[in-house]
């Protein structure tokens, strides 16, 4: 069953919550992570910090392309959004929804609403990209239409003495 949330803009005042979710949501599907548990903690931050950091770069590159999932005054999910123009592709680095709201539906409105968003600024075509063994995202996504291009794989190597 669908969960009746609102979907908003996003806000300033909503990006602690948004770093919060992030954290929590990326637990076990975040490359930084994956990266951390192989070589330890890199420079001066973990992964969940470094991870709440790519929503900063969301609010910088698209803010006008944020949106989050709201129900009873309180922030259960977000997805942000990019549009390249000039090949008509919409894109979307992040999706997130709390622990105890997953599940019922939330992610799918939001992609929806992300989709809609695209196509109402004129793009063709929508991205998503997720890791191979985050079977829920990838469940989704095909659920949704998303079809499956090609796979990427990510090589990480330690400089100097490393």
């Amino acid at each position: 069953m669908t969960s009746k949330v609102e979907i908003r803009p996003y806000r300033a005042a909503d990006l602690p919550a948004l770093h919060e979710i992030t954290m929590e949501a990326f637990d076990g599907v975040s490359i930084d992570q994956i990266i951390e548990r192989r070589y330890g903690l890199l420079g001066d931050s973990d992964w969940k910090t470094r991870k709440a950091g790519h929503i900063d770069d969301d609010v910088r590159r698209d803010v006008d392309g944020m949106f989050v999932a709201e129900q009873d005054g309180q922030i259960v999910g977000y997805i942000t959004t990019w549009r390249d123009v000039v090949a008509g592709i919409g894109h979307i680095p992040n999706l997130a929804v709390r622990e105890g709201y997953r599940g019922k539906g939330i992610g799918r409105q939001m992609i929806q609403h992300g989709l809609d968003f695209f196509e109402a600024t004129g793009m063709t075509h929508a991205r998503i990209e997720t890791l191979a063994h985050n079977e829920a995202g990838d469940h989704l996504y095909r659920s949704m239409g998303f079809t499956e291009i090609t796979r990427q794989i990510h090589f990480v190597r330690a400089l100097g003495d490393g």
